[in-house]
C-alpha cells in the first residue's frame, strides 16, 4: 500500500511539474503570439525556396541563411516601406475626411505616428539639400528608438524561429511521429493535412496578398508620377495596400479596388484635357497584367488543390484580426485548419464510438505500414542531411 502510494505520488509530482512547464511555455507563446505566427508564415512562405536551394547549397544551415537573407528580409523591408507610405496616405485621407474610420484611426494611430518618419525617395531626390533631408529623417527616428528596439528584438526572434524550422523541420517531424504517432496512422494523417493546408494558406493566399500589396503600392506610386494634371491616382500606395487585402477575396479579388479607381480616373480624365484618357487605360493595363495576373501565375500552383471552404476561409481572415489583433490574419486561418481537420478526421468516429482510422490522403490510404514507410523516409533524409 505504502509502496504503491509512493509510486503514485512520484508520478503525480512529475505530472504537476509537466503541467507547470507546459503553462510557462504556453504563457511565453501567448506573450509573443504575433512573433510566433508571423515566423510560421515566413517559414511556409520561403520553404519551397529553401528546399530548392538545399539541393544546391550545403550544409542545410547555409541554405536556410541564404533563403532568409536573399528572400525573406528584402520582402519584409519592402512591405514595411510600402505599408509606411500607405499609412501616411491613409492619415492624409483622414485629415481630409475627419469623420471617416474613427475606430480604425484610433487603432492605427501609433503606427501612423511612426510611419511619419519614412520619406518618399522622390521627395528626398527633389529636395535641394538631400543630405539635410536624410539628417532630418534620422533625427525624427531618434524619438522612436524604443519602438524600433522592440521591433528589432521581435524580428530577431522571428528569424531565429524561421531559421531552425527550415533547417530542422524534418528532424522535428520525425521526432513528433516517433513520439506521438498511433498504430492506425491517424496522427500522421492529421499532421499531413494540417501541413498541406498551412502551405496553401500561408504560401498561397497570404503571401499572394503580401506580394500583391507590395507590387501594387510600387507600381501605382511610379505610375502616378506620369499622371496628367488632375488625373492622378488618389493615394497610390494606399490603393496598393487595399489591392493586396482585396486579393484575399475569392473570385473577384483585386477588381474590388482597381475597377472603382479606374472609373474615378475615367471621370477625372473626362474633366481634364482630351488627351488624358490614356492614363485610365494604362492604369487598367498595369492593374490587370502586373498586379493581378503575374502574382496569380507565380503562385497558382501552390493555391490549387484547396480543401477548405472559401466562405470559412474568408470568415477566418475577417474574424481573426478582430479577435486577436493584427496577427489574427495568420492565427485565424491556423485555428480554422486545426478545427476543420479534427472535425473531418476524428470527431465522427469519437461521436460514433467507432475505431478512429485515417481517410485517404492524396492518391492512397494512410495505414500503419505507410506511416512507418514515411517515417523511414524522413529518418533517411535526416541522416543524409547530417552526413552532408
Amino acid at each position: 500500500m505504502d509502496s504503491r502510494w509512493d509510486i503514485d505520488r512520484a508520478r503525480l509530482g512529475w505530472w504537476v511539474a509537466g503541467l507547470a512547464l507546459a503553462s510557462v511555455l504556453a504563457y511565453v507563446v501567448y506573450s509573443f503570439i504575433g512573433t510566433f505566427v508571423f515566423g510560421l508564415f515566413i517559414y511556409y512562405a520561403i520553404r519551397p525556396v529553401y528546399r530548392q536551394l538545399r539541393t544546391r547549397i550545403r550544409p542545410p544551415s547555409l541554405a536556410a541563411a541564404v533563403s532568409i537573407v536573399a528572400f525573406a528580409l528584402p520582402a519584409l523591408l519592402l512591405l514595411a516601406y510600402v505599408s509606411a507610405i500607405g499609412l501616411q496616405e491613409f492619415n492624409a485621407y483622414l485629415t481630409a475626411h475627419p469623420d471617416s474610420f474613427e475606430q480604425l484611426e484610433t487603432m492605427l494611430q501609433p503606427y501612423i505616428d511612426v510611419s511619419s518618419i519614412v520619406q518618399d525617395p522622390q521627395s528626398i531626390l527633389d529636395s535641394p539639400d538631400a543630405l539635410a533631408a536624410v539628417r532630418q529623417i534620422l533625427e525624427a527616428a531618434q524619438g522612436y528608438l524604443g519602438f524600433f528596439g522592440s521591433v528589432a528584438i521581435h524580428a530577431f526572434m522571428m528569424l531565429i524561429i524561421v531559421f531552425y524550422l527550415l533547417r530542422d523541420d524534418q528532424r522535428l517531424a520525425s521526432w513528433f511521429h516517433r513520439r506521438f504517432d498511433d498504430a492506425d496512422g491517424v496522427v500522421h494523417a492529421y499532421a499531413k493535412r494540417i501541413d498541406r493546408d498551412f502551405s496553401i494558406i500561408f504560401f498561397g493566399n497570404i503571401l499572394n496578398a503580401v506580394m500583391t500589396a507590395a507590387i501594387g503600392g510600387i507600381s501605382y506610386s511610379l505610375l502616378d508620377y506620369a499622371a496628367p494634371a488632375g488625373v492622378g491616382i488618389p493615394y497610390p500606395a494606399l490603393v496598393g495596400l487595399l489591392v493586396g487585402i482585396a486579393s484575399l477575396v475569392p473570385v473577384v479579388g483585386i477588381k474590388l479596388v482597381y475597377v472603382p479607381v479606374s472609373l474615378l480616373l475615367l471621370f477625372r480624365a473626362s474633366s481634364a484635357a482630351p488627351g488624358a484618357f490614356w492614363f485610365p487605360a494604362v492604369f487598367v493595363a498595369v492593374s490587370f497584367v502586373i498586379v493581378d495576373v503575374i502574382p496569380d501565375l507565380v503562385l497558382r500552383p501552390y493555391v490549387s488543390g484547396r480543401n477548405l471552404h472559401l466562405g470559412m476561409v474568408m470568415l477566418a481572415y475577417t474574424f481573426g484580426p478582430l479577435l486577436f489583433g493584427w496577427h489574427g490574419i495568420f492565427l485565424g486561418p491556423m485555428l480554422l485548419v486545426l478545427v476543420v481537420h479534427f472535425v473531418r478526421l476524428v470527431l465522427p468516429e469519437l461521436l460514433a464510438g467507432a475505431r478512429i482510422e485515417p481517410e485517404a490522403v492524396g492518391p492512397s490510404v494512410v495505414t500503419a505500414d505507410t506511416v512507418q514507410t514515411s517515417l523511414d523516409d524522413v529518418a533517411a533524409s535526416v541522416k543524409s542531411g547530417e552526413d552532408d
